[in-house]
């Protein structure tokens, strides 16, 4: 019954996105010493709009999206070590900090849904 609410797949996707690029960043700093390794983006619409929230797409192709529901990884951009190694751990430690931020936005998102729905049934 809940799952049909929009404001709950909205903090669903946030979330998801969010873990993901959580993930992300954690392989790119687990890397930072490997020679020739090349740092990951989570890639898509709302990873270059830095809001964490997926746009609603009417077809696959639709905003140069795949329509896939896992997200693309492409190579972050910015300069190489003399090893050939394209992690910046500064770099990384923002984008670990936006992708919390996102994460605790989708909490707090779905907590407020929660308490509008125990509202109104009555709830405290």
């Amino acid at each position: 019954m809940y799952q049909s609410i929009n404001l709950f797949d909205a903090a669903a996707t946030l979330a998801r996105r969010s873990g993901a690029r959580a993930a992300v960043i954690a392989a790119n700093i687990a890397n930072a010493d490997t020679p020739g390794f090349r740092a990951q983006a989570v890639d898509g619409v709302a990873a270059e709009t830095g809001s964490g929230v997926t746009l609603r797409r009417s077809r696959p192709g639709h905003l140069g999206g795949t329509g896939a529901t896992e997200p693309r990884l492409s190579d972050r951009p910015g300069p190489a070590a003399p090893n050939g190694n394209t992690v910046s751990l500064e770099t990384e430690m923002m984008a670990a900090a936006a992708a919390r931020s996102d994460h605790g936005r989708a909490l707090a998102v779905y907590r407020h849904a929660m308490g509008v729905i125990r509202s109104s049934l009555g709830g405290r």
